[in-house]
């Protein structure tokens, strides 16, 4: 949250026009802004614009090896490029900032292609003179409830953390939902002045099926006249420290007990405000906020729990002004929708219920581009992220006065779909471990990250020795991704859920920030030069091994190539052949099983997600791939899109598959045959989740009938899908690299997991398994 100085709240919305606005922190690339939209509230003004972000990259280009190569040739040469990419900019205020704001926007302002300006919400009639005077552009009103539907529709669909159930007492108050491929239908109840409840069934199909005067204006205005408190949120603090019972008349005080035969229990409400009008004495003010809150979210649960079930929906998401992230307001709703369904129907909050109004009328101004055929992700770098307001967890970020929110959004290369072969797409989760629920082990990964920050930024810097600017700006990733760090410290549930996944996640995009798309791009390099060097030796070695020699030794080459891993910190440069590695049996071990199934029919095509550069991509899984093509099996060798720690990119990888096509025959008629395929996966993290793939690779998945997944390394396999249930067979290798995870699961450093698994139904279910929770 970026703060702001401002007036004080009892005088008039005239601002201090010597305020300045940070553009690196709120209107970012405003110089390349077009498309813009605002949805103005009744206290809150949200702003989106479309902006092209210029950023660097690395790209690798194979030299011409046709001559014989001589020794210190390099494989290939890594080059900066400069690349043009999509941006959503979404930005929320306070009303009070909104002349302010506009003023600065139009000082900035560089395109001037831009006519209109879309806008939705109460406030967009009222504020309509200034905005066309200020930046000279046409208001273009969009309907407010088509807009709504449009917003949730679109961050449902492209952040997988969006939705969550909340939870007041327990140790994570933010429970964040797998969203399922298809989120139709479901019931928005959006809370505002007054209450609709819409059914929405498709992107364009959505129908107000009821609603209620009682709403978010009730509560306030009921508030302003018993309290005499004119803020909203200042009536919601009153409310959270009332006692409802001193003004409720309960069930108790009626029955001195339960109402056993009907099933009420004592403390359950039988008339809101019933001792009011009995009692000889004067109410708290918190006292009389908690008893309307009840009352007017107990009215809402129940209107939204009928509606459910008479149109058979189970999923119901709240939004509107009444809800705006408050814990009473979603703890009220929650216990409300629970009693009301007896918990068969949850009641679902989303971490941007705020923008969607911006986000719909966005949407609406930029159908001609069609953004909805493109996917897109959540920057970490320059979002906000989830703030609670609970007075118990962060007093200062409930000051929401002279703050300023944002969202940020790229657009990706690719359209990302689900796997698949997952068996059920609705309950995938790809983290193993749930940092936000886990105090010990998010204690322990985030000291682990801080820790690290030193040698990332060494590594950034080493990286771009032909920029002098390169300590500079990685001294300002430093800045920021520690930031982040200390923010999620604080506030776990700020960006979804917390995982090393989002860990590593939000320092990539960090290191994108700030021009450092490939830190490892050197090391990956030379790595990959030595290796191949040993490539054709290894092969040699393994083919004159017995059949069973040698498929164990595929394994093992496949394990210690992982091992070697400039990411993992137990690791150093050391020769393929004596990395170590635990003697059998191991920590998983599902060997035995595998071994038996490599005695039978070949698999018709398997799908490898595949690691490291170096050692383990040339040396561990080109030798077990070899074989597979041997066998008969199709290989789909699947790799990062972008790079990620030393992971090999698709880009490298066609480069290493060629020079090694051209030493072994079966690789390279495996390549002309066209029965080993190289596709991107449509990631760029160290890890891997299955419900966000390219869409190529989802459709060569199906065309080739694959029926055997494979997947390796300690992030797409531990700290990943280790639970992950497939509807073909799969085998997750890995080595653990890290002695706090090897402890906490019953092993010890270079611990062993092989874990191969067939559906149920199908033969060798025995597969092993430990906990890692």
């Amino acid at each position: 949250m970026a703060e702001c100085g401002r007036v004080d709240s009892n005088t008039s919305h005239t601002m201090d026009k010597s305020i300045t606005l940070p553009p690196d922190e709120i209107f970012r690339n405003l110089e390349n802004a077009k498309r813009f939209a605002i949805d103005i509230g009744g206290s809150l003004t949200k702003l989106a614009y479309y902006s092209t972000v210029q950023h660097k990259v690395a790209k690798v280009r194979s030299f011409d090896h046709t001559a014989k190569a001589a020794a210190g040739d390099k494989l290939y040469e890594i080059s900066m490029q400069e690349e043009v990419t999509a941006r959503l900019h979404f930005i929320k205020f306070e009303n009070a900032y909104i002349e302010t704001c506009l003023d600065f926007i139009k000082d900035h302002l560089v395109n001037t292609e831009t006519k209109v300006i879309k806008a939705t919400g109460g406030g967009a009639h009222k504020f309509k003179e200034l905005i066309e005077r200020k930046l000279g552009l046409k208001v273009d009103k969009e309907d407010e409830m088509t807009c709504l539907i449009k917003g949730c529709n679109f961050v449902l669909k492209n952040i997988p953390h969006e939705a969550f159930v909340y939870a007041k007492h327990a140790d994570s108050e933010f429970r964040f939902q797998t969203t399922n491929p298809d989120i139709f239908p479901y019931l928005l109840v959006n809370i505002g002045s007054g209450v609709s409840i819409v059914k929405v069934e498709s992107e364009d199909k959505f129908e107000r099926i009821g609603g209620s005067s009682i709403g978010g204006g009730t509560f306030w205005g009921l508030g302003a006249l018993l309290t005499k408190t004119k803020r909203f949120d200042e009536l919601l603090q009153l409310a959270s420290k009332g006692q409802h019972a001193s003004v409720d008349m309960l069930v108790k005080d009626i029955y001195g007990g339960s109402y056993g035969y009907l099933g009420l229990t004592g403390d359950l409400i039988a008339s809101s405000f019933g001792k009011s009008a009995t009692a000889d004495k004067d109410f708290s003010k918190e006292d009389m906020a908690k008893s309307l809150l009840h009352m007017i979210s107990n009215d809402i649960g129940q209107l939204a729990c009928l509606y459910a079930k008479l149109h058979n929906l189970s999923r119901v998401y709240f939004g509107g002004f009444f809800i705006r992230g408050h814990p009473v307001t979603m703890h009220t709703i929650t216990y409300s929708i629970n009693f009301f369904t007896k918990g068969e129907v949850q009641a679902l909050f989303l971490r941007h219920e705020g923008y969607l109004g911006t986000i719909g009328a966005f949407l609406k101004g930029a159908e001609e581009d069609n953004p909805n055929q493109y996917s897109w992700g959540e920057n970490y770098a320059g979002s906000s992220g989830l703030m609670s307001v609970s007075p118990d967890m962060n007093p200062m970020q409930r000051a929401r006065s002279g703050t300023f929110d944002m969202l940020e959004m790229d657009r990706l290369e690719r359209q990302l779909v689900n796997l698949p072969l997952l068996q059920d797409p609705s309950s995938y989760i790809p983290d193993t471990v749930d940092l936000t629920e886990d105090a010990l082990a998010r204690e322990y990964w985030l000291y682990c990250f801080e820790e690290a920050l030193d040698g990332v930024v060494k590594r950034a810097v080493a990286s771009q020795p032909d920029m002098p600017e390169a300590a500079l700006r990685a001294e300002k990733f430093r800045q920021k991704y520690r930031h982040k760090l200390q923010t999620l410290r604080q506030q776990p549930f700020a960006y979804g859920s917390l995982t090393v996944r989002s860990l590593l996640d939000t320092r990539e995009h960090c290191l994108n920030e700030f021009n450092f798309p490939d830190p490892y791009s050197k090391i990956k390099q030379r790595e990959n030069d030595i290796a191949l060097k040993y490539y054709q030796k290894a092969v040699k070695s393994l083919d004159e091994l017995s059949w069973e020699e040698k498929q164990f030794a595929l394994v093992r080459g496949v394990l210690a190539g992982n091992v070697f891993d400039w990411g993992a910190k137990a690791t150093d440069f050391c020769i393929f052949f004596f990395i170590p590695l635990s003697e059998r049996p191991w920590l998983v071990d599902s060997y035995d099983q595998w071994l038996e199934r490599l005695k039978g029919p070949p698999h018709k095509c398997a799908l490898f997600f595949v690691d490291n550069s170096g050692v383990d991509i040339i040396l561990g899984v080109m030798p077990f791939v070899r074989e597979l093509l041997s066998r008969g099996t199709e290989v789909v060798l699947a790799s990062n899109s972008g790079p990620a720690l030393n992971d090999v990119t698709n880009g490298e990888l066609q480069i290493l598959t060629e020079r090694i096509a051209a030493m072994d025959p079966v690789i390279e008629a495996g390549l002309r045959e066209d029965r080993l395929l190289l596709v991107q996966s449509g990631s760029s993290s160290p890890c891997l989740d299955l419900s966000r793939l390219d869409k190529v690779l989802a459709m060569v998945v199906r065309e080739r009938q694959t029926d055997l997944v494979i997947i390796e390394g300690m992030g797409r396999a531990i700290h990943t899908n280790y639970y992950a249930m497939l509807s073909c067979e799969s085998l997750k290798m890995a080595v653990i690299k890290n002695s706090w995870l090897a402890d906490r699961l019953g092993g010890k450093l270079f611990s062993v997991v092989f874990k191969y698994e067939v559906p149920a139904g199908k033969p060798n279910k025995d597969c092993g398994a430990f906990s890692p929770s």
